[in-house]
């Protein structure tokens, strides 16, 4: 494969969305090899369109990830194709917006959520994840490299909007759970999100939000393509709200005030009695 001796291959969900096309040009751009996998071939032939300067570092997956025969193929094709793997960028997703339009402005009631609805949201929101963290784990944990970004979402929306809310909660804390199992591995796992509803076609205009007040997807392609780097090495267990990361600063500086800890370290203090071993 081109390219230089610090360019990375990296599998990244839900490419050819709105966050996904961001990141898939922005990785290109500094220099890596990505597989850009979406169930939606339309939008991935535009990606690829977008990514052709890019050559033999771009290489398109057509695949739903809800099939786990399909999402597991997914580390052998990147495999195959690049020769190795090094990254993954959990990004695919469905949001409130899949039940219907309005589901951002008039959250779905617990009649209306069925148990089909549930499984379809884990099956999509973070099955996917689970699936190619066993397949991508041996060959890191053999180069003593690698890197895992979650999506998962604002707190705000864990807490108030169903089934979305549950699945992305549920990804914050495996994301926290993955890191503290891998630290000293070489094995990162972060956690990046925009930081609130963002200009994408994930969320319906029915949604009632004025576009030009939402934030820009753009924002997610310097810290992406930073916790590639060699830079963030030791920057684990930790997330990343891309609306806050200050593009003046030194990207080491931006990460590091645009970070916290994954997960709600604030609850700690209500734990009664916890075992020392733990």
């Amino acid at each position: 494969m081109a390219g230089n001796d610090k360019s990375r291959v990296i599998l990244l969900t839900g490419a050819a969305g709105g966050l996904g096309t961001v990141m898939t040009l922005a990785l290109l751009k500094a220099g890596h090899a990505v597989a850009a996998a979406d169930r939606d071939n339309a939008a991935l032939e535009k990606l690829s369109a977008a990514s052709s300067s890019y050559g033999e570092r771009f290489l398109p997956l057509t695949a739903d990830v809800a099939d786990i025969a399909q999402c597991d193929a997914l580390t052998a094709k990147t495999i195959a194709h690049f020769g190795r793997i090094e990254g993954v960028i959990n990004n695919a997703g469905i949001g409130p917006s899949s039940l219907r339009p309005d589901a951002e402005k008039h959250h779905p009631s617990i009649e209306e959520l069925t148990p089909e609805i549930w499984d379809r949201f884990f099956a999509i929101n973070l099955r996917p994840a689970l699936v190619l963290m066993r397949a991508v784990l041996a060959p890191m944990r053999k180069q003593k490299w690698g890197r895992i970004i979650n999506n998962t979402t604002s707190y705000r929306t864990m807490l108030r909007v169903l089934p979305y809310g549950a699945t992305k909660s549920a990804f914050e804390s495996l994301s926290a759970v993955w890191a503290a199992e891998l630290a000293g591995s070489g094995i990162t796992v972060n956690v990046l999100v925009p930081g609130g509803p963002t200009d994408t076609a994930f969320v319906a205009d029915a949604a009632g939000w004025k576009r030009e007040q939402m934030l820009r997807p753009q924002i997610m392609g310097q810290p992406a393509s930073w916790l590639m780097s060699d830079a963030a090495d030791s920057f684990t267990g930790r997330r990343i709200t891309a609306a806050e990361w200050d593009i003046t600063l030194d990207a080491d500086e931006a990460a590091k005030r645009a970070s916290r800890p994954i997960g709600w370290l604030e609850l700690a203090d209500q734990t009664a009695w916890w075992p020392k071993s733990q």
